[in-house]
């Protein structure tokens, strides 16, 4: 086994392990400490950009983004980029594969686990609250931090300070590229090991959600008892499978993965839009006519209570 092998399996014993441990502590505590670590951590580095970078120029690049984002969206979710020999035609093509496409496949990978999670800890909050707290918020939060944070490196490019430090990194170094240029070594450095055990966190309350859900899923809904103990089996069943899709065949064979289990299941989440539209229906109709819509009704059209 060689030394990158090597530090797969190191990385996967860990980031797995914590994992496991914190869905074994259940949603109160260890997934619910892990989120606001990294909520706390990414507003703290937010902040730090807010006052040490191009906020300015950041806000600058929202607004016209946004504008931009909205008014070619239509276009943009239609056109589909094709090779026609030229440099802007295979970058545009690259492009689209590598984060269009990517993402889209990321995004339904994460759909099935994810949904049920964010479900399972709204209990009780209203369709309102949930669309809010889960679609318009994290968007705009995702708008501010690349207009923040990529606005600050791109205004250090543009002014020749960076002097093409940050664009010849590698786009895993341009962040670290970015604070070497804004920070003093020795602040940089501390920022560096706070940026890394932020990533770490995001990792590690990504599987654990993942890890709890999929135990759920196999349990019937039941998560207690002799259940929670098949949480260390989904964990080391997932470290598995994904350290050795990383060996084989590297990020590479993981996005291949993604993308071709995606495309079937992208069918499904399109049925399940139609679902949710009837469901909403069906409740309109139902408060219409007086019939409770909540858990505490749980009244079929005859009247009849089918649940307590």
């Amino acid at each position: 086994m060689g030394a990158s092998a090597i530090a797969i399996v190191v990385a996967l014993a860990v980031l797995v392990g914590a994992s496991t441990i914190s869905a074994l502590s259940g949603v109160g505590k260890g997934i619910k400490w892990l989120s606001n670590l990294n909520m706390g951590l990414s507003f703290a580095l937010l902040a730090l950009f807010v006052g040490v970078g191009s906020a300015l120029f950041g806000l600058e690049l929202l607004g016209q983004g946004l504008w931009d984002y909205f008014i070619t969206l239509p276009q943009q979710t239609l056109t589909l980029y094709s090779s026609d020999g030229s440099e802007v035609g295979e970058a545009l093509v690259d492009w689209q594969l590598g984060w269009t496409v990517m993402y889209w496949a990321w995004w339904i990978a994460f759909a099935p686990f994810v949904g049920m999670f964010i479900a399972r800890i709204s209990k009780g909050r209203t369709l309102r609250e949930y669309v809010l707290g889960v679609a318009m918020v994290p968007s705009l939060m995702c708008f501010i931090w690349m207009t923040l944070v990529g606005g600050t490196a791109i205004d250090l490019e543009l002014s020749g300070v960076a002097g093409g430090s940050i664009v010849d990194a590698p786009m895993a170094d341009q962040l670290f590229a970015t604070l070497a240029l804004l920070l003093d070594p020795a602040v940089a450095s501390i920022v560096a090991a706070l940026i890394v055990i932020l990533l770490m966190t995001y990792l590690i309350t990504s599987a654990d959600s993942a890890i709890l859900i999929v135990n759920t899923i196999n349990g019937a809904g039941d998560d207690e008892g002799q259940r929670r103990y098949h949480i260390i089996f989904w964990g080391l069943a997932l470290a598995m499978v994904v350290g050795s899709m990383l060996i084989l065949g590297g990020l590479e064979a993981i996005r291949i993965t993604m993308i071709i289990g995606a495309l079937p299941f992208s069918f499904v989440l399109f049925l399940m839009g139609i679902a949710i539209v009837k469901a909403i229906v069906y409740d309109l109709i139902r408060k219409k006519h007086g019939i409770p819509t909540t858990a505490e009704g749980c009244e079929n059209w005859d009247g009849e209570v089918t649940c307590k």
